[in-house]
Formats: structure tokens, C-alpha cells, sequence
């Protein structure tokens, strides 16, 4: 008989390709879907749709009714703007709300969805799971508690549970490092900084097949896992290898970081008291100056993770996905 499990957060890119993933090995997937997200995608590969909102708790009893695991990927998407009180209601609120649901339901495993961006900036690179605690901001904040209040929710319960971080999430399908292709592929990319600074991405199938090892293995309970691609590269080496792709030469205008750190802080000090969303901010900006890159092996010796896609294998796929849906010239 399929186990039946539930995905949150099931119509957003990550969630998608964990349900298709659940689907092909053999899992009976309900997805948790707001009243106005899209699911035509989801019910295309078969599984079934239950409305509801996990800041709503009224909305979780059915959802997870008669659930063996609960994928919890719920969460708001990450831009400048939010109200804090916004991401505390999904990240922290709505946590909560999944963990008690699944506890008062009798679900077996809770496999929680938190990210590497919980520990900021990386300060000693590669960072392990042991690393501590820095968020940089609120999404990164309320992402931390959201963490911590599973760890001690599994721990005070006994209740069975795991952490699962992603780190940088790619691949067909993905808008975010579309504008990172756009600027390479038009030629108006320009590196602040020297470029030395160490990127790390993983490929949103790899990351699949993580987390669902997540929720199979009898080791992983009560712990926590950094799912990542096997490789780390500077992003001098990124934005070549993406070049190459786009059969494009690689980019060579340089400007120290300081202007685009001052610009960034300007636009946020203009935008904030009219209320609309920086064209540019300091967060962004720190995508040239911090260091991404963290320890897998962990994820390895007791999950059996395996990343199968290399990083140029992914990006090659990623940027034939953009060109066939016309987010790319071809």
C-alpha cells in the first residue's frame, strides 16, 4: 500500500519537484495549497489538492489526516518590504501550526524545510550543520526560529522529526538566477569586487532526493542536514561556466564593491519611508562580497546523499530550460 504523505509549500519551485519526485518513487502525495495558488502543474502528476494555509490551523487537520510524512516547505518568499510580522506568521507561526497538526493527527516524520541562511555569512568556509547561528536578516531571522522551535518541538515531544537546509537552489524551472543569466548573456554584467568569493548551488533535483531521503532514513531523526551539489566554486568561476553556456565571452568589467554597497544603502534609506521596494539593496549586493559555501558530508555518511548533477551539467540545463520558454534568446 502507498504511503501517503503531504508537501506545504507544494506549488513553489522547490515543492513542485519534490512532489514529482514523491510521485515517481511510489508515494501517494497530497499537496497543501492556498485558495488562490495555481495546482493545474500538480494535478497534472496526480496529486491530490487540499486548500488550506499553514498560518490557518483549521485549515491542517484534513490536510495531513491519514499522513505518514509531512514535508513542510512552506514559506515566504524572500524580498525586501515584507512586514516582519508577515515571515514570523509563516515561518514561525505556521510552523507551529504544522508541528502540533501532524503531532495531534499521528504522523510519523515531520521532515522541516528551514535554509543555510540561518547561519549568514560564512566566516570559516566550508560551514557544517554545528556551525552557529547569524542571520542577516528577517528572513534569515524568523527562518532561524522557525528552525529552532522544530528541533525543540522533536526533542520535547519525542516526536520524530528532521532539518533539512538547502543551499542555493537552481535548475529548470527557477526564476531567480534568471536576471545572473539575462546580464551574462546581454553582456551587462558587471563583477564588484575581485570575484574570489565562494558560491555554492545545488541542483533542485538533488535537493529533491535529499529531503526525501530525509524522510525514509531511521538515522536522520532529531538531526540536521546541509543538502548541497558536491561542488563550490568562486564566483569568478560561476559566472564563467555560465558564460560558456550561453556560448558568450565572459564578462570583464570590474568596480570595486564599496559603490554598489553605498548605492544599495541609499536606495533602501530613499525606498523605505515611500514604501515601495528598493531597485537595489544591501542584501543583494552582498551576493559579491560573502562567502556561500558548506560541508555535505554529513548529509552523506548517514542520508547516502549523492549529488548526481554537476554544476556545469545543471546550469547547461538550466539555460536550455530559459531559452525554451523564452526567458533567454536562443
Amino acid at each position: 500500500m502507498k504511503k501517503t504523505v503531504l508537501v506545504t509549500g507544494a506549488t513553489g519551485f522547490t515543492g513542485t519537484h519534490l512532489c514529482r519526485r514523491l510521485h515517481e518513487a511510489g508515494y501517494q502525495v497530497r499537496a497543501l495549497a492556498r485558495q488562490m495558488s495555481n495546482t493545474e502543474a500538480l494535478k497534472s502528476l496526480g496529486v491530490d489538492i487540499v486548500r488550506g494555509d499553514v498560518t490557518d490551523i483549521t485549515t491542517l487537520p484534513e490536510a495531513v489526516k491519514g499522513c505518514h510524512t509531512v514535508f513542510h516547505l512552506a514559506a515566504l518568499y524572500r524580498q525586501e518590504g515584507v512586514p516582519k510580522k508577515e515571515f514570523w506568521n509563516v515561518h514561525v507561526t505556521g510552523t507551529q501550526n504544522v508541528l502540533e497538526a501532524s503531532m495531534a493527527g499521528g504522523v510519523e516524520r515531520v521532515v522541516h524545510c528551514s535554509t543555510v541562511g540561518v547561519q549568514g555569512a560564512i566566516s570559516n568556509p566550508p560551514a557544517k550543520e554545528t556551525d552557529p547561528y547569524n542571520p542577516g536578516d528577517e528572513y534569515q531571522r524568523t527562518k532561524m526560529e522557525g528552525e529552532k522551535l522544530a528541533l525543540q518541538f522533536f526533542n520535547q515531544h519525542q516526536f520524530p522529526g528532521v532539518v533539512v537546509r538547502p543551499v542555493g537552489i537552481y535548475g529548470p524551472g527557477d526564476m531567480r538566477f534568471l536576471k545572473l543569466f539575462k546580464h551574462i548573456q546581454n553582456r551587462k554584467f558587471m563583477m564588484f569586487g575581485n570575484g574570489e568569493v565562494l558560491y555554492h548551488l545545488t541542483h533542485v533535483d538533488d535537493l529533491a532526493a535529499g529531503i526525501i531521503l530525509s524522510g525514509e532514513k531511521e538515522r536522520a531523526l532529531g538531526q540536521v542536514y546541509t543538502i548541497a551539489g558536491n561542488e563550490y566554486v568562486t564566483l569568478n568561476q560561476l559566472v564563467s561556466q555560465i558564460a560558456e553556456c550561453l556560448q558568450v565571452p565572459v564578462p570583464r568589467w570590474r568596480l570595486p564593491f564599496w559603490p554598489l554597497w553605498a548605492a544599495s544603502l541609499g536606495c533602501e534609506i530613499l525606498c523605505k519611508p515611500l514604501g515601495v521596494e528598493p531597485p537595489l539593496y544591501r542584501r543583494r549586493a552582498d551576493f559579491f562580497r560573502k562567502d556561500r559555501a558548506f560541508d555535505i558530508s554529513k548529509a552523506k555518511d548517514e542520508l547516502d546523499f549523492s549529488p548526481t548533477i554537476d554544476l556545469p551539467t545543471g546550469l547547461q540545463r538550466t539555460a536550455t530550460w530559459y531559452k525554451q520558454h523564452g526567458h533567454l534568446k536562443v
